[in-house]
């Protein structure tokens, strides 16, 4: 690895200042990410070092500190180009070195940066420079302009008259204001602050769908303009449906211009004037725009990044329904529905499909019927796509004909599960099993763990994002890996169990580390301890640093290796144990002993005894919610079915700047918009919901052409004291049989009846 160049004090004052953070906290933390400490390892084990800064923080750090890297080399290129040039003064370096900023640097080397041929340079060609000279410094001399100018007047130089000369001079300081650093940065102020976007359909465009309709004629201030609607526009420009401007007065801009350049009247005034006026239409509003266009698509992009870092974080760690069999069904009609069965490791176990929605319903029963004779099965797993809830139907009442009350059902996320099953990673798992099979298999994982299963599709694919493909792709796949790191790391992974999938977003590991782990484990067995895994090819003591406290081996040699407490503190731990007279185990076993700790006793910094302790009081603990299901209303299943003033229940399943998509279970999700999720005001969505929550929600209208329904939470939320709003009930069809689980038990209570499957079919 190459050793990075130091940062100067100033701009690590400047970064501390940014981020609000102290410098002592800032450059520990930059130094351990020199060192190549992740976010995760430093954010969990170098609080000591780091004051104890989140992963937020450590990630603002990390990217602050590459920004700042950028342009501190850029800048050295810069000087070198200008002083190559014999123009750098002292008064262009202090302005280049005290600059933070990317775009500003740039500004102060537009002038000295190797220009095309321009009507400036063929001006400077023709000699036309010292003119130019005398109309910028406006000071008076005693020979008047018109004469001066004459003197340029040469037809071996192509300038056939004083007019022609003035011209060409006034080319040449157009060029200079529009290279004027302090000018555009004045601009691009003022455009944002006073610009107006202003988005029109193209002619002869063509919007079938009228995806775009409100955009035909619109207009909405630069600065206010929040990012999914300039999103929007720029797809509608994309597809050749719409063209936007930036509009903005034109004497707003020519004014600030004057005021930078205009010093003292003379007969070079009317000169300038005209400079002035030419260098903003034909130079600088192009320019300003184009720049303040790319700025609103990075602002843009970063608002719709954060939307689907936050979707992303939440769907990863939705609560698992934990170590069960489970029966996954991926729902069709004619093709009929593929059902795959799985173990409570995930192990695929038995596949069958049947046909219960084209006649075949008690064929589809006995198959059932006989792989839950096979497989104890303690819940079924129904993807949510096209027969998702024909086929929950046939489930509950396959469950209340065959008074299968301790089994439950689940509408499950199919998002990217097609990806999934065609990708390299499926083919590999499964290299002998047809695509339809293994996204049954991907359905049953997903209740179990979502965390473990989800981490094996690209993101792109399990539809949480918002103008996804509209973004930068680079920026968006390194946020999303971020993402997925965060989660697997707070969670844990079990050594022993986890696939190379899961494994190679561990800490340090890489995807190489992860293949030659489990290569490791299938050759030599499952791990007995953290220490076995500097055995694995390609691990040594950096990657076992990083990795180890976020591995978990449970029922291994050593108690702490089942826990986050990282091997470089089990010394801390037998201290703990030896100052209150008891074994380790005992700790773990029975954390109240942990009360009689004398913390003056031990050599660890505060921040990790606090982590130690907390550990051992809740050794191993998910940070993960307890698994509840939805419970979908047995009168709604399509969107006809969706009546005004209904209450229902529903999974948030994507939040939005502009608002919340829902499943209510009709196959359309419908949107709570941002202001119909909570009766206070709320700037961003994500303060009221998150996706994967269980939400009540009313409806406020179905519209069955377009397809869209329109739902609120605020109906549902009154003050205190004042009677609940109600709804018309849902329409009931007719009487069916008990549902097995319309309203999911307490987490505790339906582990106690699935634990009472044992030898069901035997006793019936």
């Amino acid at each position: 690895m190459t050793e990075a160049k130091p940062l100067s004090p100033e701009i690590l004052l400047h970064i501390a200042k940014l981020l609000d953070v102290p410098l002592s906290s800032l450059s520990a933390t930059i130094a351990l990410l020199d060192e190549g400490g992740t976010v995760p390892f430093i954010a969990r084990y170098r609080k000591e070092a780091t004051g104890a800064l989140d992963e937020i923080k450590i990630r603002d750090i990390e990217e602050k500190l590459g920004y700042f890297r950028d342009l501190v080399s850029r800048r050295e290129t810069i000087l070198a180009s200008i002083g190559e040039q014999g123009k750098l003064t002292d008064d262009l370096r202090k302005r280049i070195e005290a600059t933070f900023d990317k775009g500003e640097l740039e500004d102060l080397y537009l002038p000295y940066r190797p220009k095309r041929r321009t009507k400036a340079t063929i001006a400077r060609e023709r000699g036309l420079e010292p003119l130019a000279d005398y109309l910028w410094s406006q000071q008076a001399t005693e020979q008047p302009l018109l004469d001066y100018a004459a003197t340029f007047v040469s037809e071996e130089k192509q300038v056939a008259s004083i007019n022609e000369a003035l011209e060409g001079a006034r080319h040449i300081v157009a060029e200079r204001i529009a290279d004027h650093a302090d000018v555009r940065k004045a601009l691009r102020t003022l455009l944002h602050d006073e610009g107006v976007i202003v988005a029109r359909k193209a002619m002869d465009a063509q919007d079938p769908q009228e995806k775009f309709k409100m955009y035909y004629d619109y207009r909405e201030p630069v600065k206010a303009i929040p990012s999914h609607r300039m999103l929007a526009i720029r797809r509608g420009e994309a597809e050749s449906v719409l063209y936007f401007l930036i509009e903005m007065e034109p004497e707003r801009a020519t004014g600030i211009i004057r005021k930078h350049v205009l010093a003292a009247p003379g007969d070079w005034t009317p000169q300038l004037e005209l400079a002035i006026d030419d260098s903003w239409n034909r130079l600088l509003s192009s320019s300003i725009q184009s720049e303040l266009r790319l700025e609103l698509k990075k602002r843009s992009d970063l608002d719709a990044i954060q939307v689907f870092r936050d979707n992303l974080n939440n769907l990863l760690l939705a609560p698992p329904a934990g170590p069960i069999a489970v029966l996954g069904l991926d729902p069709g009609l004619r093709t009929g529905c593929k059902v795959a069965v799985v173990d409570e490791t995930g192990k695929f176990l038995a596949h069958d499909v049947i046909y219960p929605h084209t006649g075949q319903t008690a064929k589809a029963n006995q198959t059932l019927k006989q792989l839950m004779r096979q497989h104890p099965v303690r819940a079924i797993a129904i993807g949510n796509g096209t027969a998702s809830r024909e086929t929950d139907a046939f489930v509950r009442d396959f469950l209340a004909e065959e008074k299968l009350t301790d089994i439950f059902k689940v509408m499950v996320s199919e998002s990217g599960a097609s990806v999934y099953s065609a990708s390299d990673v499926a083919r590999q798992e499964f290299p002998d099993l047809d695509l339809t099979v293994r996204g049954a298999i991907s359905i049953a994982r997903r209740l179990q763990d979502p965390l473990s299963e989800l981490v094996k599709v690209d993101p792109k694919s399990i539809g949480v994002g918002q103008y996804q493909h509209d973004v930068d792709q680079r920026q968006l796949q390194q946020s999303l890996e971020a993402t997925i790191e965060s989660c697997v790391n707070k969670v844990g992974v079990d050594l022993n169990t986890s696939s190379w999938t899961l494994l190679r977003y561990v800490s340090g590991i890489t995807e190489r580390m992860a293949l030659n782990i489990v290569e490791f484990r299938n050759q030599n067995g499952r791990f007995t301890s953290r220490a076995q895994l500097k055995k694995v090819t390609g691990v040594g003591a950096k990657t076992f640093e990083q990795a180890a406290g976020f591995l978990r081996i449970r029922g291994g040699d050593q108690p702490l290796d089942s826990t986050a407490v990282h091997p470089e503190s089990y010394a801390v731990v037998e201290q703990i144990a030896a100052t209150i007279g008891a074994k380790i185990p005992d700790l773990i076993a029975n954390p109240h002993l942990l009360d009689g700790v004398d913390r003056k006793k031990l050599s660890a910094g505060t921040f990790t005894l606090n982590d130690i302790l907390e550990e051992l009081r809740k050794p191993g603990r998910d940070p993960r919610d307890k698994f509840v299901a939805p419970s979908f209303h047995e009168g709604v299943r399509e969107i006809g079915d969706v009546q005004p003033g209904m209450v229902l229940e529903g999974v948030v399943t994507n939040v939005t700047k502009f608002g919340a998509f829902v499943d209510i279970g009709v196959h359309q999700d419908g949107l709570v918009h941002i202001s119909e999720l909570s009766n206070r005001y709320i700037k961003d969505p994500n303060e009221a919901v998150k996706a994967g929550q269980i939400v009540k929600v009313k409806v406020l209208t179905a519209d069955l052409v377009s397809k869209r329904i329109a739902l609120s939470m605020k109906a549902l939320m009154v003050p205190s004291g004042a009677p609940t709003p109600t709804g018309p009930r849902p329409p009931q069809n007719k009487p069916r049989p008990q549902q097995a689980a319309p309203k999911p038990a307490p987490p505790q209570t339906m582990e106690d009846k699935l634990a009472a499957l044992s030898n069901r079919w035997k006793v019936r």
